[in-house]
């Protein structure tokens, strides 16, 4: 009887143990199906929103639902890709009073711890912008998780965020109310095989 009991309370842990480190995985963020955006938005003299996205990034993250601290996100952002829907504006944008994007062609974040966060994760992090390197915070909440039609499997997030201008050696004065940026985040990654 103890033998069967041991037997049993064995495999019951390995099947834990395996079920558990299925959940640990590596996905790859889905830019091709248009089902990943990282987008900002940036008060116009305190009166209305300007938004505008980056259209090239890439990237992936780790997700492991029953431990964050195996969770990591690396994004590599094209910072020439800026887009705000107004050509010169986007121009400005690029230039060194903004992006520098002929200098620093690319931004990049790379997390450095993950944490549960009531219902959802802190990813910290450190985002490189304009040549400068600054710890950042985003709230990230678990959207959904599953097979899809093609025989993969995904996981969705959202994240939300808040830099300053003068943190990334952006100085150009946009006055008072527009210093700082909130970003707006939606990946959804495929699971790597």
């Amino acid at each position: 009887m103890f033998l069967k009991k041991t037997v049993l309370s064995l495999t019951a842990g390995a099947l834990l143990l395996s079920a558990g480190s299925a959940l640990a995985a590596n996905y790859k963020i889905d830019k091709q199906g248009q089902h990943a955006f990282i987008e900002f938005r940036i008060k116009h003299l305190g009166y209305s929103w300007l938004y505008g996205s980056f259209k090239d990034f890439d990237g992936g993250f780790t997700f492991d639902q029953n431990d964050p601290s195996k969770d990591k996100v690396n994004v590599t952002i094209n910072t020439a890709s800026v887009d705000t829907n107004h050509a010169e504006r986007d121009k400005h944008l690029r230039s060194a009073d903004f992006l520098n994007a002929d200098k620093h062609k690319q931004a990049t974040f790379e997390s450095t711890e993950v944490k549960k966060n009531g219902e959802g994760y802190a990813v910290i992090g450190n985002l490189t912008l304009n040549g400068v390197t600054k710890p950042v915070t985003l709230d990230a909440k678990l959207i959904g998780q599953g097979n899809d039609p093609w025989g993969n499997y995904r996981a969705g997030f959202e994240a939300n965020g808040t830099i300053k201008l003068k943190d990334f050696d952006i100085t150009k004065d946009l006055g008072p109310a527009s210093q700082e940026v909130e970003l707006i985040i939606s990946v959804e990654g495929v699971r790597e095989k």
